[in-house]
């Protein structure tokens, strides 16, 4: 049994190291073939790497070959730009020469031409016994002699032309205008005078201690000026709209019969409720009359407002409307839109609303209101440019100062402080009496007229147009008025003999 096991583990192990053997030898073989797949890769992958460094020593040298091309072809290029550049070095520097040489031959001309002008200059003031400056001014003095005659003539000449070419047009344009728009004119004070029922009333106004006039002039802002006047107060304040709330109030409490701390200040409150509400309404009525349409709230507000304005005593909604009448007929007349002119002219003014609580001129103000509530660049434009604040670039904005010229300059518009009337006129008549050869002058016709007395041996008849025109040239640009100013030069010989 032994024996047999013996066998068995004999020939078991026989078996397995031949199976041993085999799998060496086919992972041998395995080895072998892997070592030769890996040669012939490696082979493969050499050939290939060999083939791509040909093509790329192939492609350098092809671009270096270009290069090389490219360099020399900029050489050439840069080689005849520096000898272009070098001949005309060579030809600036030649006209450079020639140029020095010209100019100290011009220098040397102009020295001689000098010295020559000089002694003939020299010569010359010898042989007249005048110096240069006083020939100059001879010879000035006879050419403007002579020419005075000529400048006379064409002066007048000019003059009628233009008044033979617009004369007719512009009375036509404006006397339709002014004929067509007369409303009234109306001034207004700072004070307000309320009338009473009666005597007894003062006593209650004043109240216990003056407690009533106190609460109302708290509650209106006015000064309530209480005296021996029979049957009436006087209202004192520079807001007329105050003035006006005071008034109402005061009616209203002559009517109610209670007065006292309590009922003043609630009819107070009434009564500028209801002149809130009538200004709109005035505001809105303007509009309406003109024919203008869609008007904002705050715009219609601020232009009733103007009618508790006055402006050189002119009540300013007033003199807004009959401008805007007037500047639509003128605009009729000229062909214009009438809608654009009626309506800057209405709202032309309406800085003077708002004026005492912002800086600034009332036409610019004017001007930023009507942007900001949305009216037209047009009438914008034409509202800061009627006083020349800015510079007018529009028919609209001549129109505007045309129509407020002949609004002011109604008789009985605007009133005018003695003083400030003497100091205008004096000042016309210092403007033309700085003229030579004028003896005296007289503004006549509350200064639409200034006449003017020369020295008829010093100033001729053809002299004396033309100073006319230079004194209205100058009161254009010197002086302060309205409309127009007619000058009148006034020449007069006598010849005086007495017989004995």
């Amino acid at each position: 049994m032994a024996a047999v096991f013996a066998v068995a583990a004999v020939l078991y192990s026989r078996r397995e190291i031949a199976r041993a053997d085999a799998a060496r030898q086919i992972e041998s073989q395995r080895h072998e073939d892997a070592l030769r797949g890996t040669e012939q890769e490696a082979k493969t992958i050499l050939l290939a790497a060999k083939e791509e460094a040909a093509r790329r020593r192939d492609e350098v040298e092809s671009e270096t070959r270009e290069r090389r091309a490219e360099v020399a072809r900029l050489e050439q290029r840069t080689n005849q730009r520096e000898e272009s550049l070098e001949r005309r070095m060579r030809e600036l520097e030649s006209n450079e020469q020639r140029l020095g040489r010209r100019e100290t031959e011009l220098e040397a001309q102009r020295q001689a031409i000098e010295d020559e002008r000089s002694v003939i200059g020299r010569e010359l003031q010898r042989v007249a016994a005048l110096t240069q400056d006083e020939a100059r001014a001879e010879v000035l003095h006879g050419v403007e002699d002579e020419l005075t005659p000529e400048i006379a003539e064409r002066i007048r000449a000019a003059e009628t032309r233009v008044r033979q070419e617009a004369a007719e047009a512009s009375r036509e344009i404006l006397v339709a205008a002014m004929q067509r728009q007369a409303s009234e004119q109306t001034g207004e004070a700072a004070v307000t005078v309320v009338h009473l029922p009666s005597d007894e009333l003062k006593g209650r106004i004043i109240g216990r201690e003056g407690r009533n006039i106190r609460s109302l002039e708290a509650a209106t802002g006015v000064d309530v000026i209480v005296d021996d006047t029979p049957e009436a107060i006087v209202l004192s304040a520079f807001d007329p709209v105050r003035r006006e709330v005071a008034r109402t109030a005061l009616e209203r409490l002559f009517s109610d019969g209670r007065i006292h701390p309590a009922r003043i200040e609630e009819m107070v409150a009434k009564s500028r409720s209801e002149l809130t509400q009538r200004i709109k309404q005035d505001g809105e009525q303007a509009c309406q009359e003109l024919g203008i349409a869609n008007v904002h709230a705050e715009l219609a507000r601020l232009l009733g407002t103007l009618r508790f304005r006055t402006s050189y005593g002119q009540n300013v909604l007033a003199h807004s409307k009959d401008s805007a009448g007037i500047a639509g007929m003128l605009a009729a007349e000229i062909g214009f839109d009438e809608q654009v002119a009626k309506e800057a002219a209405l709202f032309h003014d309406i800085g003077w609303a708002v004026e005492h609580d912002i800086e600034g001129a009332h036409a610019i103000i004017g001007g930023e209101i009507l942007a900001r509530l949305g009216r037209s660049p047009a009438v914008v434009h034409a509202v800061r440019a009627h006083h020349y604040d800015e510079e007018p670039r529009s028919i609209a904005a001549f129109i505007v100062m045309t129509a407020d010229a002949i609004s002011a300059a109604r008789v009985g518009a605007r009133r005018e402080t003695l003083a400030a009337s003497i100091k205008r006129l004096e000042r016309l008549e210092a403007i033309a009496n700085e003229f030579e050869g004028v003896d005296r002058s007289f503004a006549v016709q509350s200064g639409k007229e200034l006449r003017v007395l020369v020295k008829p041996t010093e100033v001729d008849d053809d002299r004396a147009q033309v100073m006319a025109r230079q004194i209205a040239k100058r009161l254009h640009a010197e002086g302060s008025y309205t409309g127009r100013i007619k000058v009148v030069v006034l020449r007069e010989t006598r010849s005086v003999e007495y017989a004995k």
